[in-house]
């Protein structure tokens, strides 16, 4: 059976259908006739198709309810009340009721009927006696615009109505145990807070309408859209807004609007801040650039002020109406901080004119966002209370032609403050420190090599100025200058090196060289004096040449002409030692090692005394692009594929975890090099910046053979400054763990360390500069030495032995296997072999010790020789070690063996001096100088290789 509410809603569905049908056919298509040509006609046109369209669609879904009514109660039995689409498509219904009223308050808002009607008034004029059944209550003589809308509002509230009461008796009616008890109540509940949602739409829509009118031409204009419903007016409550004297105040659904005679102020609520504290009558707004204090005589009135806009902004921000009411359902009930929105900035200042889109706080851009201005400037990145901070990519045009500056940098406050790479127009690259948007600290500056003056500078800024200690290489000039700068020029001592090998130092002031100065040429010739800038000696001086003998006087010259001298010629020197030739180091003393690149030092220490915070870890350590295509694509695409990844500080709990754990010796080796070949460790990170140095001060035309002390005592440094960091970060791990923190070393601890553990990890970073230098410094020793080296080749095993003096008891001849067409005397290179291939491997490390302790195996490989011709274990004096040792040399062949034993020397561990592996070093000098001797490059005439032994 079904219920008289089932049979009662088929009625009003039945009632309602044709209700519709009626105004459709009578009202709206007669209304949609007429073709306007005027801007607002044509606007009330499509709001009259639209309602016309959303009409359709209700007297769809109407006919469909309809029909599923018919046949439940065709079939009460076979169909239960579940399958009435008014329950069991309830939630549809609902949304077709919700555009219809949306589509019919729209109209109203903007006087649709009244405009269109008014267009065909003698049609309507004729239709009045048919208009009555349908316009309910119009009389003969009374306006058509208002009846029409009567006749489409006063239909749709009866009928929301009524579908309320019937459904909440058709709830009573089939009990709490019925199947669709549930569905059923529902339902009501949905008309129900549709009911309310029409009595506030149509509300505020007749509040919009009766608005305009009061408005002056200027802001009615402006501010009446058919969406925009008026929430409350300051005419109603009044309320005040300072500092802005606005005459008059409107909320809007999506604006907040601020009259003041003649101009209209704006506000998008999607960018409106209401401030939760509130003092008395007053609470606070704020926006992108206003921020205003709302004030009313009593506080009631400011409390409804106050709910309205925060309602009204939290709609505004949902992105659609609040249903049934405004504010219903909305936890909590203040204005969302955060949020993420697009403005564009009117008040004069650097902002003006610009459009940021991205994350907002409080009224300020704070977050990640985009900033565009109409010259076609970028910055993407992130902002801090409304100031770029953090890593952010900044173009910036050029005016005379089609490219862009493009920094790739961190930011402070609205300025550049860390490090960064920028990517200059004029093909220049940048990739060092800023501090209040200048270069300041240590940056690479290099030119495309294409330019007309291609240069590179690397070293220390000061407030966008070259200032400290740097190195600047001129291409086209062929030089490198090492040296001090100030206010970008060149000031104080500082080292001028040629691509011809030509060396000089002397002190420059703003960029020109003053002062007496020295030269020295590639063939060791030395100038002392004052020079030109093609580095002429000019003026008085001295030039001592490679064979001892000195020239002093005036001298002169030009471009072409060669040097004109007058003076003294002393040729009764003797030739210099190549030991004296060797002191001959340029910059040791000038540039104090400690503070040569306190630029790239600095950063980490502020990184470490900050505590490691993840979060500055690119801006004070740097970070990597991987490529110049790389930098290219960041450029175009505003962005910037760059390591590390952005879980920098979850990155950093790991790398101290690693420091606490690595504590060991074995284990603090394996960590250190692991960390230090790492570019995503601190630590590795430092290292690269160091290399970076090194090559740019030692490589290409800064390889010369007077700049090895400076290099030497930069490695020993870098290790020491390297401990030091990874001490820091000890520290800084220990005190994390609220652990008690190591106690301070002392130097003789430090330097086991440093030069024990650090420097061998390192030297493979700067050995090719490094080792580059030696040769070119040991070069002439190195030629004496192959020499002898190719004489004693000549020599059989036996002659050789016989030759250096070693004693024919240690002859190991018994270890030669000879054929039956071989003697003795014709074997070569077969006596102590396995002492020759391991004193070979000396060239197979770089690390000092590892090639001591091959020289030590050597050693131990030559006694258990002797040992075994002698048949009984010996220990060679070093009497019986010297020769043959300078046998085992002279056959193992090693290249540039002066420039191997100077490293070795140079950068073994001090903990080592005076003991075996400096007494084995010391015989290998030995032998190496032996074997530079005269006597050691002719053949003896008294010697036959055809005399049998």
């Amino acid at each position: 059976m079904c219920s008289p509410e089932e049979a009662a809603l088929l009625q009003l569905e039945e009632v309602f259908l044709a209700t519709l049908s009626q105004i459709n056919r009578q009202v709206l298509l007669p209304l949609l006739k007429d073709e306007p040509s005027d801007p607002q006609g044509r606007e009330c046109q499509q709001l009259l198709q639209q309602l016309q369209k959303s009409s359709q669609e209700l007297w769809e879904v109407t006919k469909t309810s309809l029909h599923s009514l018919r046949e439940r109660l065709r079939q009460p039995d076979a169909l239960g009340l579940e399958s009435v689409l008014l329950l069991c498509g309830a939630d549809h219904i609902l949304q077709v009721h919700v555009e219809y009223i949306e589509s019919y308050t729209s109209c109203v808002v903007v006087q649709a009927f009244q405009k269109a009607a008014k267009r065909r008034s003698e049609y309507w004029r004729g239709q009045r006696k048919a208009l009555r059944q349908v316009l309910w209550g119009m009389s003969s003589e009374g306006s058509v615009g208002p009846a029409l809308v009567q006749a489409l509002r006063q239909p749709l509230t009866h009928h929301v109505q009524q579908y309320v009461l019937l459904l909440l008796s058709l709830g009573d009616t089939i009990g709490d145990h019925h199947p669709a008890r549930e569905l059923v109540v529902h339902t009501a509940s949905l008309f129900g807070n549709l009911q309310s949602f029409l009595r506030q739409a149509l509300d505020q829509a007749a509040a919009t309408q009766a608005l305009w009118p009061t408005l002056s031409s200027r802001p009615r204009d402006a501010l009446c859209t058919p969406a925009r419903r008026l929430l409350q007016d300051s005419h109603d409550i009044p309320v005040t807004v300072t500092p802005l004297r606005a005459e008059r105040v409107l909320l809007f659904d999506d604006v907040l609007v601020l009259l003041q005679g003649h101009s209209v102020h704006t506000f998008d609520l999607k960018l409106v801040w209401v401030d939760p504290e509130q003092d008395g009558c007053t609470f606070h707004l704020l926006t992108p650039e206003e921020e205003f204090f709302f004030s009313s005589k009593n506080h009631q009135d400011q409390v409804v002020w106050r709910w309205k806009v925060t309602q009204a902004v939290c709609q505004a921000l949902r992105g659609k109406k609040d249903f049934p009411v405004l504010g219903a359902g909305l936890e909590p009930s203040e204005t969302p901080t955060c949020r993420s929105m697009a403005y564009t900035f009117l008040a004069e200042g650097r902002l003006c004119q610009a459009t940021y889109e991205g994350e907002w706080c409080w009224g300020r851009p704070h977050g990640k966002g985009t900033l565009k201005w109409p010259d076609g400037r970028n910055h993407v990145g992130s902002f801090c209370q409304g100031l770029e901070h953090g890593f952010g990519i900044c173009l910036v045009p050029q005016a005379s032609e089609d490219k862009f500056d493009c920094y790739k940098c961190h930011w402070r406050e609205g300025s550049m403050c860390g490090y960064g790479i920028c990517e200059h127009g004029t093909d220049k690259v940048y990739k060092g420190y800023f501090q209040e948007g200048l270069r300041h600290g240590f940056g690479v500056l290099e030119s495309a090599p294409q330019l007309p003056q291609s240069c590179k500078y690397t070293g220390h800024w000061e407030r966008g100025q070259r200032s400290g200690y740097g190195i600047q290489e001129d291409s086209d000039r062929g030089e490198r200058y090492i040296g001090m700068w100030q206010a970008d020029q060149r000031h104080g001592p500082g080292v001028m090196v040629t691509q011809a090998g030509v060396c000089y130092q002397g002190n420059f002031q703003a960029d020109k060289m003053v002062g007496p100065g020295i030269l020295l040429s590639e063939d060791d010739s030395l100038y002392e004096g004052t020079f030109t800038r093609d580095l002429i000696l000019l003026g008085k001086g001295k030039v001592t040449f490679p064979n001892g003998f000195t020239l002093e006087g005036s001298f002169g010259g030009g471009a072409g002409s060669g040097l004109h001298a007058q003076g003294l010629l002393d040729t009764a020197a003797l030739p210099p030692s190549p030991g004296s030739v060797h002191r001959r180091q340029l910059g040791l003393g000038a540039f104090p090692v400690e503070s040569r690149w306190q630029g790239v030092y600095g950063p980490f220490r502020d990184f470490v005394r900050a505590g490691c915070p993840g979060d500055l870890q690119e801006a004070l350590l740097g970070f990597h692009v991987q490529s110049s295509r790389e930098l290219r694509k960041s450029q175009e695409y505003l962005c910037c594929e760059r390591t590390p990844p952005d879980d920098s500080t979850g990155r950093m709990e790991d790398i101290l975890e690693e420091v606490l754990r690595h504590r060991e010796p074995v284990a603090l080796q394996q960590y250190l090099t692991k960390a230090l070949s790492s570019s995503l460790h601190p630590l590795g990170m430092l290292l690269r910046t160091l290399m970076l140095t090194f090559q740019a001060t030692y490589a290409g035309i800064g390889a010369n053979k007077h700049l090895q002390g400076l290099a030497q005592e930069e490695v020993k440094q870098h290790a020491r400054e390297l401990w030091a960091a990874y001490r820091g970060l000890l520290q800084v791990a220990l005190q994390r763990k609220g652990q008690a923190p190591e106690e301070e070393e002392d130097t003789e601890t430090r330097d086991r360390q440093v030069h024990g553990l650090v420097l061998p990890l390192i030297l493979p970073s700067f050995y090719s500069e490094l080792f580059t230098l030696y040769l070119l410094l040991h070069e002439r020793e190195d030629s004496l030495y192959s020499q002898g080296i190719t004489n004693l080749s000549l020599f059989p095993d036996t002659k050789l032995l016989e030759f250096l003096d070693v004693q024919k008891h240690l002859w190991p001849l018994k270890d030669l296997t000879l054929t039956t067409n071989q003697r003795h005397s014709l074997v070569k290179d077969k006596c102590f072999l396995s002492a020759t291939e391991c004193l070979q491997k000396i060239i197979t490390t770089v690390n000092p010790r590892e090639k001591l302790e091959v020289l030590e195996r050597t050693y131990g490989e030559i006694e258990a020789t002797v040992s075994r011709v002698l048949g009984q274990e010996h220990k060679l004096p070093m009497d019986d070690l010297l020769p043959l040792l300078i046998y085992v040399v002279s056959r193992a062949r090693i290249q540039h063996l002066g420039a191997e034993i100077h490293l070795i020397r140079d950068m073994m561990d001090p903990v080592h001096t005076g003991g075996l592996y400096d007494f084995l070093l010391t015989a290998l000098e030995s032998c190496y100088e032996h074997l530079q001797r005269d006597d050691m490059h002719r053949l003896p005439s008294r010697w036959d290789s055809r005399e049998p032994w």
